[in-house]
């Protein structure tokens, strides 16, 4: 019998909600990360430290005996919703959800405690924009070693160990000293992508590739719509808050009708995601309907992400058009992330297919 999924914070997650936004605070201001964005080093590997030397955040999904923290999505979702508040330049989706689930199904514990410490950054050698049960391409095999090209990796400049697929169906782990990491351009500064070459990598086989990838992605997928509800949330408390100062013939602009009106359907949308975000983390947590709930969360998180941001943009008027202003990077992240993980046009048709609804 499922029971009913809990949309509801517990007391020990808004704990962690207010510690962690209080690192982001002292940690990550906003002009910090412009800057950091305009650097060679778009990571902050001092953040990093803080979130997991620190308050062991990267070790959340990692039982205790395997080296973790023994918790769930559920505060995972709760550290990625203030992530995303701050658009923080960290690989934690990455390395903590994405890298350490498909670890979880293979038999590395040695990889696996060194991610959960985060004394090690992990990243799986999948596109960002491969979908949960999407093709993914794979590298060439030959007696240990990895010939081959993989693009549009994310994190993968942080990572010091990749997980790779390969054509013979394995799952390999490669130190990243072994392969040549060519930055892309990328619209999301704070999250950047890469091209990796394996030329002769030598590779150890740590599971099978099909199974562990369908796994991580599925995470990454569920818990992406968090980082974009603490990202829609900015956007709209930001956008609130300079309009209530914001004065146009002697009155605040947020008094206009109009934009009340921009804004009320806008906090509609957010609080929508917000359900939708917690059900794909209490899911994850549970493994009850685990496949739904993420499909109608990346069904709905994107659109409103990335409405939300820009509307922020429209609505702080010229000074929202500025590099100086943080808006642009929400906005970069809200369209990046719109297509992370599959679309939402891609998540639809998957629901369809999940609760046979036929298509018109």
């Amino acid at each position: 019998m499922s029971t009913q999924p809990d949309l509801l914070y517990s007391e020990e997650e808004e704990a962690l909600r207010a510690a962690v936004r209080d690192l982001l605070t002292d940690h990550c201001d906003a002009a910090g990360v412009i800057t950091r964005t305009e650097s060679d080093q778009p990571h902050d590997p001092e953040l990093w430290k803080a979130l997991t030397d620190g308050m062991g955040l990267a070790g959340l999904l990692v039982p205790e005996e395997r080296g973790g923290q023994g918790a769930t999505h559920r505060e995972v979702a709760v550290v990625l919703e203030e992530l995303g508040r701050a658009v923080a330049p960290v690989p934690y989706l990455t390395s903590a959800v994405v890298a350490t689930e498909a670890l979880l199904a293979c038999d590395a514990d040695d990889l696996l405690a060194e991610l959960a410490s985060g004394r090690g950054i992990g990243a799986l050698a999948v596109a960002l924009n491969v979908a949960p049960g999407g093709a993914f391409k794979a590298v060439r095999q030959e007696n240990g070693s990895l010939h081959g090209e993989l693009t549009g990796i994310a994190d993968a400049a942080a990572a010091e160990v990749l997980l790779v697929p390969a054509d013979d169906g394995g799952l390999y782990a490669v130190d990243a000293d072994a392969v040549t990491v060519t930055p892309q351009v990328s619209l999301d500064l704070t999250r950047p992508l890469a091209t990796v070459t394996f030329d002769g990598a030598s590779a150890r086989r740590i599971g099978d590739a099909e199974p562990a990838v369908r796994r991580a992605l599925r995470a990454g997928a569920g818990l992406l719509a968090s980082e974009q509800l603490g990202l829609a949330d900015w956007t709209l408390t930001e956008t609130v808050r300079y309009l209530k100062e914001r004065k146009q013939f002697n009155r605040p602009v947020g008094g206009f009708q109009a934009l009340k009106h921009r804004l009320a359907q806008l906090w509609l949308e957010v609080v929508n995601l917000r359900a939708t975000a917690r059900n794909a983390a209490d899911a994850l947590a549970t493994g009850e309907d685990v496949d739904v709930a993420v499909a109608v969360a990346q069904a709905y998180a994107a659109p409103v992400a990335v409405r939300a941001a820009e509307e922020a943009l429209q609505l702080h008027g010229g000074i929202g058009m500025t590099w100086e202003h943080p808006i642009h990077l929400y906005l970069k992240r809200a369209k990046a992330d719109s297509i992370a993980y599959g679309t939402a046009g891609g998540h639809r048709e998957a629901l369809a297919e999940l609760v046979d609804l036929q298509a018109p």
